[in-house]
């Protein structure tokens, strides 16, 4: 689908979402279903300021401690950012941090999990796999709708 800071790739099988992540260019579309359809049309709503929670089954591949890790960042409210020290501390491990980054690096289904809400200690933006600039637009555009969803 094209977004408005760029093309994203959605992948889902019959049961869920599998990847949803920013690419440089659109590609064709292989066998759409209803799942990825679905996807589709909750994240268009996301991006026109519509809809603040997405309801879709997901299904991230990952290890044991990065599915434990997007669980985490699924619990960070909608217009709102925290820490990777908060994470970890979230996580019951402060020495977590530098994984749980990593893991938050690596969170295959972006937006719809949002990675994009965890900050750097001093409110830096650091790390976004679909680049800084796309982490600032969902941002903001998060804090600019929090008062009609809040």
């Amino acid at each position: 689908m094209n977004s408005p800071v760029g093309p994203i790739e959605i992948t889902a099988d019959e049961h869920a979402i599998k990847v949803v992540s920013f690419v440089d260019e659109m590609k064709a579309t292989n066998n759409p279903n209803s799942i990825s359809e679905e996807a589709v049309k909750q994240l268009d709503a996301y991006f026109r300021k519509e809809l603040s929670v997405f309801d879709l089954p997901l299904a991230p591949e990952g290890t044991h401690f990065q599915k434990k890790a997007w669980d985490l960042l699924l619990q960070i409210p909608f217009g709102k950012t925290i820490s990777y020290l908060d994470l970890a501390q979230q996580y019951g491990d402060e020495k977590a941090i530098r994984a749980l980054a990593s893991a938050n690096g690596k969170n295959p289904i972006g937006v719809i999990i949002p990675c994009h809400r965890v900050i750097g200690k001093s409110g830096d933006l650091v790390g976004y796999a679909g680049g800084l600039h796309r982490k600032r637009y969902l941002l903001d555009l998060e804090s600019n709708q929090t008062a009609l969803f809040g």
